[in-house]
């Protein structure tokens, strides 16, 4: 499984961010085709008190590198790609990667 990491930094308004996020970005982006799998999530400190290096981290997964350079190419990847400044007040990552699963996730 291929995966693209976002890493979205503390946003000068997170509020605003989580509102943008949720209101415009999500409905952009779900216009892209191809996606295995999707997730979000705020990020937390591991040291208690102190601030988390990330405020939300995303993974979005592919079967091979050539599927996700297509969906991120499509004009449906560009919208979604050009979007991220209009809310991104923090600063925005993109990390690339082979995942290779250990132990598979289990929910039930």
């Amino acid at each position: 499984m291929y995966r693209l990491t976002v890493l979205y930094g503390h946003p000068q308004d997170p509020a605003e961010f989580d509102r943008y996020y949720h209101e415009v970005h999500i409905p952009i982006a779900k216009k892209m085709k191809g996606f295995k799998g999707w997730t979000i999530g705020k990020c937390e400190s591991a040291t208690p008190g102190q601030p988390a290096p990330y405020y939300m981290i995303v993974g979005l997964y592919t079967e091979t590198r050539a599927d996700l350079d297509a969906i991120l190419a499509s004009p449906e990847g560009q919208a979604a790609i050009a979007d991220v400044p209009k809310f991104a007040s923090g600063g925005c990552t993109f990390l690339f990667d082979d995942e290779v699963v250990l132990i598979p996730c289990s929910l039930a």
